[in-house]
């Protein structure tokens, strides 16, 4: 079948496509565009032509179907490694600034003595005031990182 070949569309669609065709030469545009436009936008409602018979619509139903499904489960699989490296790289910062709090000498800086003082409250707070807690953290944390990580980039630019 050679290209712009139409026999592989219904009437209805060919009637849709003429329809359109007239709106657009009213509204200005020229012949060559019209047409283009008219059979895009058949193409665009009912995924193009219609004559070979029902397997291929559902042939093509499938085919979508499977690459959305294969999309969603590479999502799915990137979300799980991004949360375990997470998971990974969090912990080993709080213990450090556990650390750092414990071998602060007796005279603080005030930004220190501020941490302190937020360690101790935590003892008071709900589990889920501590958990929100730590998620501000570690998302400080990651941002902290990424700027490094970017101010870094723009030095060696």
């Amino acid at each position: 079948m050679p290209r712009g070949d139409k026999s592989a569309y219904t009437e209805k669609q060919k009637r849709q496509a003429e329809h359109i065709e007239e709106s657009e030469r009213e509204r200005g545009a020229s012949e060559g565009t019209a047409e283009r436009i008219a059979w895009a936008t058949v193409n665009k409602q009912d995924g193009g032509g219609k004559r070979s018979g029902s397997a291929r619509k559902a042939t093509k139903k499938v085919a979508r179907k499977t690459t959305a499904k294969k999309a969603s489960a590479s999502k799915a699989t990137a979300k799980k490694v991004a949360k375990k490296t997470a998971a990974k790289k969090t912990p080993a910062k709080k213990t450090a600034a556990k650390k750092a709090v414990k071998k602060a000498p007796a005279k603080v800086p005030a930004k220190k003595a501020a941490a302190g003082k937020a360690t101790q409250k935590s003892a008071s707070r709900s589990t889920a005031a501590k958990k929100a807690a730590k998620t501000r953290a570690a998302k400080k944390a990651v941002r902290r990182t990424a700027a490094k990580k970017a101010a870094r980039t723009r030095a060696g630019s």
